[in-house]
């Protein structure tokens, strides 16, 4: 009895003792808590700023976008990482790349991810106004007092680093990237499409626009998966006016779109994809992921799961834009407009209209083929798919209650529906032939399976 008795007691002087170590200054420390024991919360709340931010950031579409999401999202994922016993560590795959090692010691996760999201964002979309910065500053400091209230200094401070650690090593290595850095200070590069323009079907700027076309070099820009010989997608249709041709007959689909109206679904679900206007909505690659903020709050995701997810599509459109925007300037397919006002209508108009600016019949400014909507589409919902599942349905909210365009949800019965949806939708706006939007979603496709395809999982 009296050995039990002294067992017992130091047992319980050990426990104490514990607890006035782990509660010296009134806050629990985390105890073996890994990154899936949160919720996604403080993911999505940097992402969903992201769409706010992006959508007033001119000259980050379509390219400058999905590659900030794609660095950001792969630099949560590998500074949380040691905290995901079944997912491995990416970053031996990237030459240049060099992330530090974890110290010991417990993490408080979150905490670690407002740290990346903090470090980088401001970096990545430069150029906004003082007010946007000073949103994401809010941001962070917000959530900082949040965690410092309930973990211990220690480990917040630990968990900090950590998070601007990885993220200085990804920030450092993105600036390597010659092409891609501060790609939007300089949107057209020295690109001359009129020196471009060999032969009858080749790209003419549209007006109104710039007058120039954007991006050129886009194809130049690092890749996380895509192989160096898939960086250019399936030819198009063999160009031909001839009134019997394949060409002609997807022009004439086009011009049938709104001539002599347009039907109020094919309307609604040309403007209910668009995004192509700055300051009206974020561009068409983030699309993916105010879809993917959506499902997580669905399905009440943790942040494991929320990680994998918004590094896969950050990754996989970045790598669509590299591969699509390749392919538009090696095949430098002229756009409906110009085909339709040359061979069958010079008064036809697109439907693509700014309610901004007032401005109408716009066209995108950069060749047809493929289209990067339905390319970006297609790997982003690749990419969700393989989190959630390639029969997932959902209605999509993304606008919904806007006013000044159709917004109101749709429903849809997988993500591989909604690729669909979303490129098709481009050809009763008048910006695509049926063979961009085909060729964007397939090639797209294949594009987000090489990004899956990494070791994430042991």
């Amino acid at each position: 009895m009296k050995v039990f008795s002294l067992l017992r007691f130091s047992v319980t002087v050990l426990l104490l003792g514990l607890l006035v170590q782990s509660c010296g200054d009134g806050k629990i420390d985390p105890v073996d808590k890994g990154v899936s024991a949160y919720s996604h919360e403080i993911s999505t709340k940097w992402n969903l700023l992201f769409l706010e931010v992006e959508r007033h950031a001119a000259g980050f579409r379509p390219g400058p976008a999905p590659r900030s999401l794609g660095y950001m999202g792969f630099a949560a994922y590998e500074a949380c990482v040691p905290g995901m016993p079944d997912y491995n560590s990416l970053a031996h795959l990237y030459a240049g790349l060099s992330i530090p090692a974890a110290e010991g010691g417990e993490y408080h996760w979150p905490s670690v991810v407002n740290a990346v999201y903090g470090y980088l964002m401001p970096r990545f979309l430069g150029g906004v106004s003082n007010d946007l910065k000073q949103k994401m500053a809010d941001m962070e400091a917000s959530n900082e007092s949040a965690f410092q209230a309930a973990v211990s200094a220690d480990v917040f401070q630990r968990s900090k680093k950590r998070g601007q650690d990885v993220a200085e090593a990804v920030w450092q290595w993105s600036t390597t990237d010659s092409y891609g850095h501060d790609a939007f200070k300089d949107p057209f590069g020295n690109y001359d499409w009129q020196a471009n323009y060999k032969k009858p079907g080749d790209w003419v700027a549209t007006t109104p626009g710039p007058g120039k076309g954007m991006f050129p070099y886009w194809g130049k820009v690092r890749v996380w998966a895509l192989p160096e010989d898939e960086k250019i997608s399936r030819p198009p249709l063999p160009y031909s006016e001839a009134t019997t041709s394949a060409m002609y007959a997807q022009a004439l689909e086009v011009y049938a779109q709104n001539t002599p109206v347009q039907s109020d679904d094919s309307e609604w679900i040309g403007e209910f994809w668009s995004d192509d206007l700055l300051d009206l909505t974020f561009s068409p690659p983030p699309r993916w992921i105010a879809i993917a903020n959506q499902v997580l709050d669905n399905e009440d995701s943790n942040l494991e799961t929320a990680l994998e997810t918004y590094a896969k599509i950050g990754m996989a459109i970045n790598d669509a834009g590299v591969g699509c925007w390749n392919s538009k300037y090696y095949y430098n397919v002229e756009r409906p407009i110009t085909y339709i006002r040359r061979l069958i209508d010079p008064s036809w108009d697109t439907n693509l209209e700014n309610p901004i600016t007032g401005e109408n019949s716009l066209t995108p400014s950069f060749p047809a083929y493929p289209s990067g909507h339905a390319t970006f589409g297609a790997a982003g919902a690749e990419a969700l798919a393989s989190v959630f599942g390639y029969a997932y349905s959902m209605t999509d909210r993304c606008h919904e209650s806007r006013a000044e365009f159709i917004g109101t949800p749709r429903t849809f019965g997988s993500f591989y529906e909604m690729a669909q949806e979303n490129g098709w939708s481009r050809v009763p706006l008048g910006v695509h032939f049926r063979m961009d939007s085909e060729e964007g979603v397939r090639y797209g496709t294949v594009i987000g399976r090489h990004v899956n395809d990494l070791p994430w999982k042991k």
